[in-house]
């Protein structure tokens, strides 16, 4: 009984690694921040001071601060930091495929509207 009790305790510790109440916090934190950034951005520079333009570059640094504030939810909350890196790389592999996949079909999806688009199906309706 009391080796189940040990393994129960190991397994427990190796669950939680690392994710104690001060990390959780400044995870917060991060998050926080970045979040209060976007809306710095958005709000200040771009809509009320007019020093930043709409465009190719505040669309970069949006998609930049999502990636690293989903980098810290998954990395920290959903425990995949703590996880061996074999797991890790498949994991990565599956989402940059999902990622892929995702483009081609916009391609393809893009592709076929110009295309019915000039050539239509039933050009007398």
């Amino acid at each position: 009984m009391a080796h189940h009790d040990h393994i129960a305790a190991h397994d427990a510790h190796e669950h939680g690694e690392g994710m104690d109440k001060k990390r959780i916090w400044s995870v917060f934190f991060v998050l926080l921040a970045l979040t209060a950034l976007e809306f710095l951005i958005a709000l200040g520079f771009v809509h009320h001071w007019g020093i930043l333009q709409k465009g190719a570059l505040v669309n970069t640094i949006y998609i930049a601060l999502t990636l690293l504030k989903a980098y810290y939810i998954v990395a920290f909350f959903m425990h995949l930091k703590f996880e061996k890196s074999s797991f890790i790389v498949i994991c990565s592999i599956v989402f940059i495929f999902i990622v892929y996949f995702i483009a081609l079909l916009l391609i393809e999806g893009g592709y076929l509207l110009h295309h019915f688009n000039e050539h239509p199906l039933y050009p007398n309706k």
